[in-house]
């Protein structure tokens, strides 16, 4: 496998999809490592916000190998793994060969107007190269009334922790990345990608640009990350 490769901030899909190929098999564990083991509770928390029942149509969009896509199926609804990168669906398709992986650019959905239920992307929506067009093709996907639930890092509300949390990003971040991943560079574009992004008003203020009705948002520790929800007009 080669190291040493990531992508810039420009976010070209090549070059994203290329980055998440080279860490697909170590993806999981280096995540639950760097988030200092919360990944598990922000996964938890999204799937009360998207509040998966028996029959329900989810799109779960940059859903990797589909740790986040296994409650929804569990929980009784159809859930629909997709993810840009070819390295991500076959790692996922290795460990949950029951789930309907697909191979899908978040700017060209290939699904019909109207498919989902509700539509939900978790870490992935920061690596896309057009943010608002990507929320507008979730919006398209999703029948009127239904719910769309984005989980993304976003900028600590209090300042002495938001300036820790900064040298974290800076520092601890790759070191730790050079010692779980299998490409550590792309971790640089990482810590680099969520001090680049909006935060959480700048986020729901896209969502609500792209059709969106009822945005809000609630943090998860401290501000780390942002759940926001909204719904389909």
């Amino acid at each position: 496998m080669q190291t040493g490769y990531r992508a810039s901030l420009t976010k070209r899909r090549g070059e994203v999809a290329a980055m998440f190929d080279r860490v697909a098999d170590r993806y999981d564990l280096t995540n639950d490592v760097l988030s200092l083991g919360l990944a598990p509770t922000w996964r938890a928390a999204t799937v009360r916000a998207v509040d998966p029942r028996p029959g329900m149509r989810i799109l779960d969009l940059a859903a990797g190998t589909g740790t986040s896509t296994r409650p929804l199926a569990d929980a009784g609804a159809v859930g629909v793994p997709a993810d840009l990168s070819l390295g991500m669906l076959r790692a996922g398709k290795g460990r949950q060969p029951d789930l309907p992986f697909v191979a899908a650019d978040a700017l060209a959905l290939p699904f019909a107007d109207d498919a989902f239920d509700a539509v939900t992307m978790s870490f992935g929506l920061r690596n896309v190269e057009d943010t608002s067009a990507a929320l507008r093709e979730l919006r398209r996907v999703t029948r009127p009334g239904g719910r769309l639930v984005v989980c993304e890092f976003s900028t600590p509300t209090w300042g002495p922790f938001r300036e820790a949390y900064t040298g974290y990003l800076l520092a601890a971040l790759p070191a730790i990345a050079r010692a779980t991943s299998s490409n550590p560079d792309a971790y640089v574009y990482l810590a680099e990608s969520i001090r680049a992004w909006p935060d959480q008003r700048g986020l729901a203020d896209l969502i609500a640009g792209a059709g969106w009705g009822e945005v809000a948002w609630n943090n998860l520790s401290g501000g780390i990350v942002a759940l926001h929800r909204a719904t389909a007009r």
